[in-house]
């Protein structure tokens, strides 16, 4: 499917954040918390500074979450998002 945002929003797919602790310890799916990184799949027109495939970090309530074919996204703003991941 593609996705194209408009102006200077940007579309992300979480990363996969692993099941277990460094010690260790399984987290249970309901504990766990939605990660504050992900993989920008498409940026809109006014976008200046990030690029598709680039790995970002972003505020934990920023952004819209949207289910397409049941894979969870994040529709964000360019301003929100707190920096590249090198």
């Amino acid at each position: 499917m593609k996705f194209k945002p408009l102006k200077d929003r940007v579309f992300v797919k979480y990363s996969d954040e692993g099941e277990k602790t460094a010690g260790g310890i399984y987290i249970p799916e309901s504990a766990k918390e939605k990660p504050q990184k992900g993989i920008v799949e498409a940026v809109g027109s006014e976008v200046k500074e990030i690029k598709v495939g680039n790995a970002i970090l972003f505020d934990k309530y920023s952004g819209s979450k949207v289910n397409i074919d049941n894979v969870e996204y994040l529709i964000i703003k360019e301003e929100d998002i707190l920096g590249i991941i090198a």
